[in-house]
């Protein structure tokens, strides 16, 4: 092992389990301070300059605030794609590219009209533009997601139309037509910030992630509700959920007058994905 990698692993060895360890080292060493994987692997010992030793301690300090390596580096890796983040923004999680995938899977035709509801970092969205999905709209209330989005929708070639609107007060919501509405809305009850890691608690935005106890459906049944409008015919709704409200998401569709409602399990069984149809 070389000292650099060593010395990534001595600073953090409290802080983070060892197959998370092991990856960071590798970002760090390969993505970060630009060493190659090779060398690391053999243990060459690498002498790194002044200011590459500079950047790796300021690295360490902010890792040791429990700031996520996304943030760090400025990039999250998202189906295969590097999407800009920032701490305006969620880090984009495997369980969001389930639900893309899930769309994609379903949707053949790629002129129907996509609306996302929530874009963030614009992930959904700009993925589904790249997968040739011509015509996709993406709303959010926060300037400072919007602009990332935005950049990210530029320098990934995608085609999305941001629009900033906030779905409990925008009363000019307009009267165009989708095929799909997709929303990853605030999901998480104030109840669980005790079981959430500080690497979310401290840096990821509160406005993404939190919604009241009273109403842990409040985002969906309001989009639900827009979705009678705005969505065709035969459209159909695609929610991320917070898995212990599967149920009760289904129950609230149905209560709307939605058909098929489906709950869609991620790998370890858990909830994770709600479809309806209008």
């Amino acid at each position: 092992m070389n000292r650099v990698s060593a010395y990534i692993r001595q600073s953090l060895q409290d802080l983070y389990p060892p197959q998370e360890l092991k990856s960071l080292v590798m970002m760090i060493c390969c993505d970060m301070l630009g060493m190659d994987a090779l060398d690391i692997y053999l243990g060459k010992d690498i002498n790194l300059s002044e200011s590459k030793q500079h950047e790796l301690e300021n690295i360490l300090l902010r890792l040791r605030k429990n700031e996520p390596i996304q943030y760090i580096r400025g990039v999250a890796s998202f189906l295969g794609r590097p999407f800009q983040v920032a701490p305006g923004v969620l880090i984009p999680r495997p369980e969001t590219a389930e639900l893309v995938e899930l769309i994609i899977s379903e949707n053949k035709n790629r002129f129907i009209r996509i609306l996302d509801v929530g874009t963030g970092s614009g992930c959904i969205a700009v993925s589904l533009s790249l997968e040739g999905y011509k015509d996709v709209v993406a709303w959010d209330i926060s300037d400072d997601a919007l602009a990332i989005a935005r950049t990210n929708n530029e320098v990934l070639g995608a085609n999305v139309l941001f629009e900033k609107k906030d779905v409990f007060a925008d009363q000019s919501i307009g009267s165009a037509k989708f095929d799909i509405i997709v929303s990853n809305p605030p999901y998480v009850t104030e109840a669980e910030r005790e079981e959430m890691e500080l690497n979310v608690l401290d840096w990821e935005p509160e406005l993404a992630l939190f919604v009241s106890d009273n109403d842990p459906l409040c985002f969906y049944r309001c989009i639900a509700i827009l979705g009678r409008e705005l969505l065709t015919g035969e459209g159909q709704l695609y929610f991320e959920i917070n898995r212990a409200y599967g149920v009760e998401t289904v129950s609230m569709l149905t209560d709307l007058g939605y058909r098929n409602p489906r709950i869609i399990k991620d790998i370890s069984g858990n909830d994770i994905i709600v479809t309806a149809y209008k």
